[in-house]
């Protein structure tokens, strides 16, 4: 008796490799975006045919099934103990009694089990997989490819729920200003100081008000930026210690919202007390370089066109980029990123060509840092639209508090 042949689809189904992802939603983009249900603790969920699949414990189980975002919900519970099974079988016949030891289950035993029995010869991963699966894996005899490039690169073309969703992180950004603001407002200026309620105001007092005011509005701040003088200078500087009169004030408030997981992105800068002719002249400057690389967002454009008008704007101004023993002045970061699911994400806008597409998100965030000056950057997203960008950030440019 002839063995039955495989239809057509369930040989190609055979030969196709299923994205596996082995992750948290906290940490990790690709799997909330895959799985669209918040679990803290690493799971396996893998996607074939056009289906996605899970495997959770009792504890996530049934919140899980009854997020209906997956076709079908594994117990993990039922699936340890087939892969125990299946590899203590497999024990039993390549070892002596004597030397035979307990076989430890992991999610590379169970991941091979289900793999067998699905008939999966082979799972794509992303390039943060992790090393430790991915080599336990391979010693099972389990095919891993990593993919080239995103794992899922439509992440990058945002729907309009998308977009809404960016939409209210920013804002929560621009709930977090209003804070700064409020606080810069009634501050008092004491000679070298600025005192808030008695105290000398930090850079450590605005992120826990940003904080509060976005955690009040449904939204997390974590690592917001707050840096006045010359540790604005350095851009990713969170600032620390005592905030100064007629310096100014990089405030970058990156929210995520807790409902969806996508993030918001926006900067502005703040002095209190009265700007310098300089002080002015920077701000004004950057301002002018943001909105001519928001003019050049479109369908289509290479992002290091964006790139080349910001820089054009700064060098017809005269602002020079230098790159010293001590680090760089001038102009020396990208113009913007993605932003999504991930605070950064495809695509990056610089001086790497790269074609921008309908329907991506990015920041638009030109900055100038000069010790001795200060530093000052404008960020504002928008997503890139066939005739134009399209703002998905709005919050009044008015720095300079008395």
């Amino acid at each position: 008796m002839t063995s039955p042949r495989s239809s057509p689809a369930s040989e190609k189904k055979s030969r196709e490799a299923a994205t596996l992802i082995y992750a948290d939603t906290a940490t990790n983009a690709d799997q909330l975006y895959f799985s669209r249900v918040d679990v803290h603790d690493p799971f396996i969920a893998f996607g074939i045919g056009g289906k996605r699949y899970t495997v959770q414990s009792a504890l996530e189980f049934g919140r899980v099934k009854k997020a209906r975002s997956f076709d079908e919900v594994l117990a993990l519970e039922e699936w340890s103990e087939r892969a125990k099974k299946a590899f203590s079988a497999r024990a039993k016949n390549t070892t002596s009694a004597r030397t035979r030891t307990p076989v430890a289950i992991g999610p590379a035993e169970i991941i091979a089990t289900i793999a067998k029995a699905k008939r999966i010869r082979r799972f794509r991963v992303a390039s943060d997989f992790p090393a430790a699966l991915f080599v336990k894996l391979g010693a099972l005899g389990v095919e891993v490819e990593i993919a080239d490039g995103p794992l899922f690169p439509e992440r990058e073309i945002k729907s309009p729920r998308e977009a809404a969703a960016i939409r209210e992180g920013n804002r929560l950004s621009s709930v977090g200003f209003s804070a700064v603001e409020d606080i810069l407002r009634r501050t008092k200026i004491r000679g070298r100081e600025l005192i808030f309620e008695g105290r000398p105001l930090s850079s450590e007092r605005l992120h826990f008000a940003i904080q509060a005011a976005i955690l009040a509005e449904g939204g997390r701040a974590d690592d917001t930026i707050a840096a006045g003088g010359d540790q604005a200078c350095d851009p990713h500087e969170r600032g620390h210690g005592p905030l100064r009169p007629h310096e100014l004030i990089i405030v970058d408030i990156f929210p995520r919202v807790v409902k969806t997981g996508y993030f918001g992105d926006m900067t502005r800068t703040y002095l209190k007390g009265r700007a310098s002719e300089a002080q002015r002249r920077l701000v004004a400057t950057v301002h002018a370089a943001q909105r001519a690389g928001i003019a050049a967002v479109r369908e289509g454009v290479d992002g290091a066109h964006v790139h080349g008008e910001v820089l054009k704007t700064f060098a017809a101004a005269g602002y020079e980029t230098r790159r010293g023993p001590h680090g760089s002045v001038g102009f020396f970061h990208g113009t913007g990123h993605g932003v999504g699911l991930a605070i950064h994400e495809a695509p990056r806008v610089n001086s790497q060509p790269y074609t921008l597409k309908k329907g991506s998100v990015i920041t638009v965030e030109p900055g100038l840092y000069y010790p001795g000056l200060g530093g000052c950057r404008i960020e504002d997203v928008v997503q890139v639209g066939a005739r134009g960008a399209k703002p998905l950030s709005s919050h009044p440019y008015d720095w300079e508090i008395r």
